[in-house]
């Protein structure tokens, strides 16, 4: 293990290891996870394999028999200490969203849990600017933070056996766009058409680690026509800055 800097390098087994830059949900953190990443990505020493950006940590794969631990260790702490993390350096996006009734089961309960009206709810939810911290657990799957903390609401203690794909979700003070059906203990408020994972497009993903989200509520009615739209690869979701 080494600590230095408020960073410190991991092993993970023997072909891994991981920066960890703190333990909280925090822009800043992030901001530097990701200056870590791209200066890997533009001078990667031989032996390096994927690099994986967390919330707080940059999880990165390597061969021991080309490079090893030290080493690798020691490269990355001088690119830690040398980069420049820029908290808004990504894209911004205005993303469609129906909430409430078939589209947002758990709309009512949050609203009750909150003793909030379910329109109160959603207006909180749209407010917010979301930063899209990390993409995992499956494919597409958006991790955000910037929820209302009004609005953070505890997971479910029944998850779900699956949930739908678009599924816009809050668990805790996490928010999160689902793009696969899949089990889930989060809370659905709504779905959006917008698929930010396609395997026969390029990009595969369209949101990446460090956008911005902010939510446009739409009615049910316009559903129908988001949803084809986006199933011939439109992208439905507007890009404000590129």
């Amino acid at each position: 293990m080494e600590l230095s800097a408020h960073f410190r390098i991991l092993p993970c087994g023997d072909s891994a290891l991981t920066v960890e830059f703190g333990d909280t949900v925090d822009p800043d953190l992030n901001a530097r996870v990701l200056a870590l990443d791209a200066a890997l990505a533009a001078d990667p020493p031989p032996g390096i394999g994927e690099a994986i950006p967390t919330y707080r940590s940059l999880y990165v794969q390597y061969d021991p028999v080309v490079i090893r631990f030290a080493e690798l260790a020691a490269r990355l702490r001088t690119l830690a200490l040398s980069s420049k993390s820029r908290s808004n350096s990504g894209r911004r996006w205005r993303v469609p969203v129906v909430y409430g009734e078939e589209f947002g089961w758990d709309l009512q309960a949050v609203a009750k849990y909150h003793h909030l009206s379910p329109q109160e709810v959603i207006a909180r939810h749209v407010d917010a600017e979301y930063r899209v911290y990390m993409i995992g657990f499956m494919p597409g799957y958006a991790y955000l933070g910037g929820l209302d903390p009004s609005i953070a609401t505890p997971r479910r203690n029944d998850p779900r056996p699956e949930t739908p794909a678009g599924a816009v979700m809050i668990g805790g003070i996490q928010a999160g766009i689902q793009c696969l059906a899949a089990p889930s203990g989060w809370h659905v408020l709504g779905r959006t058409p917008f698929r930010n994972f396609s395997p026969t497009r390029v990009p595969i993903f369209l949101l990446s680690p460090g956008d911005a989200i902010r939510f446009v509520a739409v009615p049910a009615r316009e559903w129908p026509a988001l949803d084809s739209a986006a199933e011939r690869g439109e992208l439905v979701a507007e890009l404000i800055d590129k």
